[in-house]
């Protein structure tokens, strides 16, 4: 056996474990289900020993006493009766259980990956984690209304018919037992087969979903190069591919149930000629042979409804594999189990950057022995060229990611020492293009913290002056946006994501290209904003534009991970080196060395 098999047989175990102990909370609704079951199965199994009682005991001899026939009727509607009960019993509660833990998943998960590194989202398509939270958990919740019901309820009624058929006839239930190795066979011939298929196809269904999630994502990228044909046929190659997968998945399907089906009726023609014989010999009874063909048949029924839930089962298997992988997956930068508490009211905003050294790969570094310190309440402009590593400077602040060399201090504790979610509420960040969420504004403000009152939120939005535009609206506050704030300016979403600053008041403000995108009118209403929302705060300034960060207390220029100048405006112009470069070039007067981005 390969490395790889073993691997995969491990992770299907482990999967199997994690669903356990999410189904051992419902451990007496199963047991209820159970006894459900066995009372279904026990009423639908009688039904056909009753009809042979009335056949044998009465009609064959020409007895005619009414009486236990009408008896016999109103037993056996009462069988089918106490069938529908329990049956509707257990269907309900097995959905309940069913859809219960795949909701506690379907939570946990996307709990979990939250809480995942940024490093984890660098390597893993969001289309992949759509696929993982929505389609391969409602395979589990197939697997639980559907193929868990049918191995409990078939497998059960399957042991019922048999030892019926032993009590009517041993010499027939033997007979019938001969194509039991043949349902083995051919169940283990197609078992290898059927799993590659149904995990070729979930994969193709995953690649598919994510290059759908990023073409929407880009969709203003796509229409402004004109990419639309190109994209459409990516996508039809991708979507080709699904479908050969899946017609090759529903064509094995197929394959396997038909060679069950012609088993079973050669297995009811072999029965009924042997059984036929020996009615004629009187070697049995024709009620024993019409019950034994009627359980014969019935025999067939829950091996292949077991069999047709054989590529849901696969599927689960596969679902769970990379549901539980995801679980398994911890995260690279994760809080220490005795972190440092933090009294937000002494909060200053001092900021050491002690000889830090990082790389996205390791061996690739991005940012080289820096050395910096930054003053409580001081604005610092950062400047350099594409690939300089300020942004990546600002994820290391925030502990998006882990140096890998030196550390960084705020307050003079290391940040790996602080909470996350601490460290988050002490650094605020208004990005390039701000994230918006379908919902009113009042709730984008305060992030649907209900905690946080409406005059609080109304009295930020006044300070960085985004009431005045929001009050036209037609119903202010309340007005609704759709995801990503479509139907607001740029400067809109910034004003609405400097009331969030305002609101939440970090010690520690972070701006990462935020006016990069706005036009010089709406820049310095951006800019007015920015002195309210800075004030008595620690601010770091990441700046496409040099007039956003002239007025910086310190500007400080990078060049290959490294700080090659450092000082405010004049300082800087006075050096007559990179910067003076960069402002000459903002100014249209001349062209750096380097292309500025």
């Amino acid at each position: 056996m390969s490395n790889r098999t073993k691997e995969e047989k491990r992770a299907a175990k482990s999967a199997f474990r994690g669903l356990y102990a999410y189904a051992k909370p419902h451990r007496l609704t199963f047991a209820i289900i159970v006894v459900c079951t066995l009372l279904g199965i026990a009423a639908d199994l009688f039904q056909p020993y009753l009809v042979k009682i009335a056949i044998d005991d009465n009609l064959m001899i020409g007895k005619n006493d009414y009486r236990s026939l009408i008896i016999i009727c109103l037993i056996y509607v009462g069988l089918s009766i106490g069938s529908l009960f329990f049956s509707y019993l257990q269907n309900n509660l097995l959905q309940f259980a069913g859809q219960s833990i795949v909701a506690k998943i379907r939570k946990d998960l996307f709990s979990h990956i939250f809480r995942l590194s940024m490093s984890f989202y660098d390597r893993t398509p969001s289309g992949s984690l759509i696929t993982h939270v929505s389609s391969d958990t409602e395979t589990l919740n197939q697997f639980f209304t559907q193929v868990l019901l049918s191995l409990v309820r078939d497998g059960m009624t399957l042991v019922f018919i048999i030892v019926m058929m032993f009590h009517l006839d041993t010499q027939l239930t033997l007979y019938s037992m001969i194509v039991i190795p043949i349902i083995a066979f051919i169940a283990i011939s197609f078992r290898t087969y059927m799993r590659k298929t149904y995990q070729n196809s979930r994969t193709q269904l995953s690649q598919l979903v994510a290059f759908a999630a990023e073409n929407l994502s880009g969709m203003h990228l796509i229409q402004a190069f004109h990419q639309e044909k190109e994209q459409i046929n990516r996508f039809e190659g991708r979507n080709q591919g699904y479908f050969s997968a899946n017609l090759r998945e529903v064509r094995t399907n197929v394959l396997f149930n038909r060679s069950f089906d012609i088993l079973g009726n050669l297995s009811v023609a072999f029965i009924t000629w042997l059984g036929g014989m020996a009615v004629f010999h009187k070697s049995i009874e024709f009620g024993v042979l019409y019950a034994f063909i009627t359980y014969i048949r019935q025999f067939f029924q829950p091996i292949n409804n077991i069999t047709q839930q054989w590529n849901t089962l696969q599927s689960t298997t596969v679902s769970m594999g990379r549901i539980w992988n995801i679980f398994s997956t911890q995260p690279e930068v994760a809080d220490k189990a005795n972190p440092q508490p933090v009294d937000f009211a002494n909060v200053r905003g001092e900021i050491h950057f002690n000889h830090v050294g990082f790389g996205y790969q390791k061996d690739i570094p991005v940012i080289h022995d820096l050395e910096l310190r930054i003053q409580p309440g001081e604005m610092i402009g950062i400047v350099g060229t594409t690939g300089a590593g300020k942004s990546s400077l600002i994820s290391l602040l925030c502990r998006f990611y882990d140096v890998q060399r030196g550390s960084v201090h705020i307050d003079g504790t290391d940040v790996r020492d602080i909470r996350q979610a601490d460290l988050h509420r002490m650094v605020g960040l208004v990005q390039q293009e701000p994230y918006m969420y379908a919902g009113s504004i009042l709730d984008n403000v305060r992030l649907f913290d209900e905690t946080i009152s409406k005059e609080r939120v109304y009295e930020a939005c006044r300070l960085v002056g985004a009431d005045a535009l929001i009050s036209k609206m037609k119903e202010g506050y309340e007005t609704r946006i759709s995801e990503r704030g479509s139907g607001l300016s740029a400067g809109e979403r910034q004003l609405i994501s400097f009331a969030r600053i305002i609101v939440f008041q970090p010690k520690v403000l972070i701006l990462d290209e935020a006016t990069a995108n706005l036009d010089s009118q709406t820049e310095q209403l951006i800019q007015s904003a920015l002195q309210i929302v800075a004030e008595g705060r620690t601010t770091l300034v990441i700046a496409h534009r040099i007039s956003t960060i002239i007025h910086a207390d310190r500007i400080i220029v990078m060049q290959h991970g490294r700080i090659i100048e450092e000082g405010n405006h004049e300082q800087l112009l006075e050096l007559h080196g990179y910067y003076e470069q960069l402002f000459l070039h903002a100014q249209g007067k001349s062209n750096p060395a380097h292309t500025y981005s």
